[in-house]
């Protein structure tokens, strides 16, 4: 195999670590994209933590196989980009979604999350889930309704049991 050069040698190393550092890679096709389009794609995303990167494929066929991401190498093909970051995937999704939406020209291809492999549908499937703070507010409900309830039931309890002491109480006064 051919050597590489010192400075592609350094340029893989950066997106190496961007992808290593990421929860998730989303490879989104932007033949057409403008650079106004790019630069309007970029800071959608940004107050999510997510980065954009344009990356040759040669360099990114070369991470995938380096990585061991079997079936994610027909991912890259034409001008590709990858979307990184560490937050809410779900978030994410749909800000992609929406924006290949508004352009008709972006087209997401698929990604990786935490090392699996996802076609564009699993993309598609991912932007459609809840955001993780909607998740957590049906999880923290799902398990506080159980407690409000035995709550609400000790509370019954409680007043029958001081219903039952003042009617002795008055039954005594009265004798």
């Amino acid at each position: 195999m051919k050597e590489i050069r010192p400075e592609k040698k350094a340029i893989l190393a950066e997106i190496r670590g961007l992808i290593e550092e990421s929860s998730y890679m989303i490879l989104v096709g932007y033949k057409g994209l403008t650079v106004e389009g790019i630069t309007d794609l970029r800071s959608r995303i940004r107050p999510s933590g997510a980065r954009a990167t344009v990356v040759r494929n040669k360099f990114l066929e070369r991470i995938i196989g380096d990585l061991g991401w079997s079936g994610a190498e027909g991912l890259v093909d034409g001008p590709v980009a990858i979307i990184t970051g560490t937050g809410d995937v779900a978030a994410i999704s749909k800000t992609l979604k929406a924006f290949a939406t508004e352009t008709k020209i972006m087209v997401i291809k698929g990604g990786t999350m935490d090392g699996a492999v996802l076609s564009a549908e699993d993309v598609d499937e991912m932007a459609s889930l809840p955001t993780r703070e909607v998740m957590l507010a049906k999880a923290v409900g799902a398990i506080a309704a159980p407690l409000s309830s035995i709550v609400g039931v000790m509370n019954q309890k409680v007043s029958s049991l001081l219903y039952v002491l003042k009617a002795v109480e008055s039954k005594k006064n009265e004798s």
